[in-house]
């Protein structure tokens, strides 16, 4: 491999002589050599963004010429369009800031602006890095990145399972089945009704994970080192909000107060928790899928779901409920990505946070998760279930729990007795209330109706 030789404060870097990159992301690839996890592609985008944003806000202000605000707006358009992704090789394992991944971004811009312009327009600090410090372009990219991730993946991803479940529900209309609490045989559901409570669980995710993205427009670019604004202009912080809201359509803010900006992360923390919210009812919701397929003869049986891939190395003809099992996998993996989000986000000693690499990490990966897995599971399982009806009317008229309809007729304590007659003696809930006394076969008919118990 041919290198070059760049130089930074500290000295000078031999740095592959095909990479943009210059000294400081060449001392932090060869420093930090932990784990296979590279800085999350969503964040470098978000700083595209960001420093288009403020090489167009110092433009307004009278800080930046245009020849080199439109070489770095081209080349973040470049970082955009994913034209440059090999040139940014940092782990996640590395400064507590996102110093190094700043600077990576730096020198990119400025070695391949140079390389566009035909002559060394752009320097990585003096001009890329105008007006910003780490310290405010790294919180911003977060803030940036994950609104993204949940405005153009997860809540698309939840709307599209929406729509499956709500065609569910009108195809089921009418069919009634034993509802069941505790794992217990409980009364009468409409398999609509229970349908619609995924629904309803996935239209309260998606209210709650749009409402935890409000504070998430606040961007705390233009507090640069510890949130006083120190070489940075006035007016930039609110210039350069403006320019990433008119770049990404997006209500985004500069952030009221920048000393809160730079050490708390307490909006992702809330972001993230709607996250683990959707992540628990994901898991119910699969939970019930599986348990309501189990089977095919010894179990509820009362679904069909798609037979995917063979299910056993060793039972021949068995199929497994994998989706379902996939969903429930990711939703403990964001479950644990929520205690690292809250245990990086108390981590913001004085004036900066300095866990936040692993903290956005995290974040994106359950963002990532939960859009994959509602695609997989909405195309591979819920589009394709169906209701066994056979099953569930046997189930239904199975159920020792429909003697409820009989407490106005007989009495609680006289409707318990009818249920344990029938359990130990093993016969309907009909011939124990005749035998008990209770009530004549034909008024027992008469105001027994498990259909109309929903």
């Amino acid at each position: 491999m041919e290198y070059r030789t760049e130089h930074d404060s500290m000295g000078e870097m031999q740095v592959p002589a095909d990479a943009y990159w210059a000294a400081q992301t060449q001392r932090s690839y060869e420093n930090f050599r932990i784990g296979t996890e590279k800085m999350p592609m969503e964040i470098i985008r978000a700083f595209a963004i960001l420093k288009k944003a403020a090489a167009m806000a110092n433009a307004r202000l009278g800080k930046l010429d245009e020849e080199r605000k439109n070489l770095i707006a081209q080349v973040c358009d470049e970082i955009l369009e994913g034209r440059l992704d090999s040139h940014f090789p940092l782990a996640v394992w590395q400064t507590g800031s996102g110093t190094q991944s700043n600077m990576n971004v730096n020198e990119v811009i400025a070695n391949r602006g140079n390389e566009i312009a035909g002559k060394k327009l752009l320097h990585p600090n003096d001009t890329v890095n105008m007006s910003q410090s780490s310290n405010d372009t790294f919180p911003t990219a977060m803030h940036i990145a994950a609104v993204t991730a949940v405005q153009d993946k997860l809540i698309p991803a939840l709307d599209r399972a929406v729509v499956t479940l709500q065609r569910l529900e009108e195809e089921n209309q009418g069919i009634v089945k034993s509802g069941r609490t505790h794992l217990q045989d409980a009364t009468p559901i409409g398999f609509s009704q229970e349908i619609s409570g995924w629904r309803s669980m996935l239209e309260h995710g998606r209210e709650i994970l749009s409402a935890s993205l409000v504070p998430l427009y606040e961007l705390a670019l233009g507090g640069t080192a510890v949130g006083t604004g120190l070489n940075a202009p006035e007016g930039f912080a609110e210039a350069a909000a403006e320019e990433a809201a008119a770049l990404t359509g997006r209500p985004f803010v500069t952030a009221r107060n920048k000393f809160h900006a730079l050490t708390a992360k307490d909006a992702l923390v809330f972001s993230h928790g709607a996250m683990k919210a959707l992540a628990a009812d994901l898991m119910k919701i699969a939970n019930d899928v599986r348990w309501l397929a189990s089977g095919p003869r010894c179990g509820l049986g009362e679904i069909t779901i798609p037979a995917n891939e063979p299910g056993s190395s060793i039972m021949p003809g068995k199929v497994n409920p994998t989706q379902c099992e996939a969903v429930t996998m990711v939703a403990v993996q964001v479950m644990g990505n929520d205690v690292a989000v809250g245990m990086a986000a108390s981590q913001g000693n004085f004036e900066l946070n300095v866990f936040m690499p692993v903290l956005i990490y995290n974040y994106l990966q359950s963002a990532r998760l939960l859009s994959d897995v509602l695609d997989s599971f909405n195309a591979n399982c819920l589009s394709g279930l169906k209701a066994n009806r056979e099953k569930m009317h046997e189930n239904l008229h199975n159920s020792l729990m429909l003697v409820t309809a009989l407490n106005p007729y007989i009495g609680y304590e006289n409707a318990a007795r009818t249920v344990h007659k029938a359990f130990e003696e093993n016969i309907p809930l009909r011939e124990a209330c005749v035998k008990l006394g209770f009530l004549t076969e034909e008024r027992f008919d008469e105001v027994f109706h498990p259909e109309q118990m929903i």
